[in-house]
């Protein structure tokens, strides 16, 4: 998988566009990032919220809307693939061919 948990990435479509931020979860090809694509979620009556409430909580992000951000140019970028001298796999910057986060997700 190209974007993995606690990567920075940007969305590069939508009403969104432009906006960076962490990846919480990522769900069947659908990502879960900090700060974006923020909805209100009604919740009725409870002992929590005597009188119901709205709250503002991240909604998901299909994948191919967003760009993994390499940590060594700080830009938005394609991931490549890299294998070591100990044959594992990383993923590295297309742009500035940097190898980006670790191998364990």
């Amino acid at each position: 998988m190209r974007i993995r948990r606690n990567d920075i990435v940007q969305v590069i479509t939508g009403d969104e566009s432009g906006k960076t931020g962490k990846v919480i979860e990522i769900v069947e090809g659908r990502a879960l990032v900090e700060g974006v694509n923020r909805v209100w979620k009604h919740l009725r009556r409870s002992q929590q919220h005597p009188h119901g409430a709205r709250i503002q909580k991240e909604a998901l992000i299909p994948l191919p809307r967003l760009a993994l951000v390499c940590t060594a140019c700080s830009k938005p970028t394609k991931v490549g693939y890299k294998k070591t001298d100990g044959g594992e796999k990383t993923r590295v910057c297309r742009k500035c061919k940097a190898a980006i986060g670790s191998s364990n997700g």
